[in-house]
């Protein structure tokens, strides 16, 4: 019986030896995998900080750009009101000038006999200064005329 019991130890002595060896080569790979995760975290570190610099960086530029942008919005504001003043003023003078013709028509309409008077008077004073000028063209023709029957006679 201790032979059996001498056989049974060293079959478990081996059966640990066994076990231990191929814990040995788990915790091997183990240690390797959790090196390399180790290293795949330092360099996800320094590009996450590289990340985290330019998100910094951009940041700082939307916020000037913003600012700039604002700027500029209100610099715009006064220009939108200056032609929102204009275009009133210009409605303004479009509503007078539409009144004024208004009126002038109307007065035009109503004063339309006299007008047609004003016309007829009109040209009759340009006829008779034709007929005036006509007449002086003739006396001064006829002095020049006499003039010459004059110095002839004599």
């Amino acid at each position: 019986m201790e032979a059996i019991l001498y056989i049974s130890v060293a079959v478990v002595a081996v059966a640990f030896v066994v076990l231990v060896i191929y814990i040995i080569q788990t915790l091997k790979s183990l240690t390797q995998t959790l090196n390399h995760i180790s290293h795949t975290v330092e360099s996800l570190e320094g590009q996450l900080q590289g990340v985290t610099k330019e998100t910094e960086n951009l940041l700082k530029k939307t916020n000037d750009l913003a600012a700039d942008i604002q700027q500029k919005s209100k610099k715009l504001d006064s220009v939108v009101i200056a032609v929102e003043e204009v275009g009133h003023t210009l409605q303004a003078f479009n509503h007078s000038v539409n009144s004024i013709s208004n009126t002038v028509i109307q007065k035009v309409a109503d004063n339309q006999d006299k007008i047609s008077q004003i016309i007829s008077w009109g040209k009759l004073a340009g006829e008779l200064k034709d007929k005036w000028s006509e007449i002086k063209e003739r006396r001064k023709h006829n002095k020049e005329a006499n003039i010459v029957i004059d110095n002839r006679t004599e």
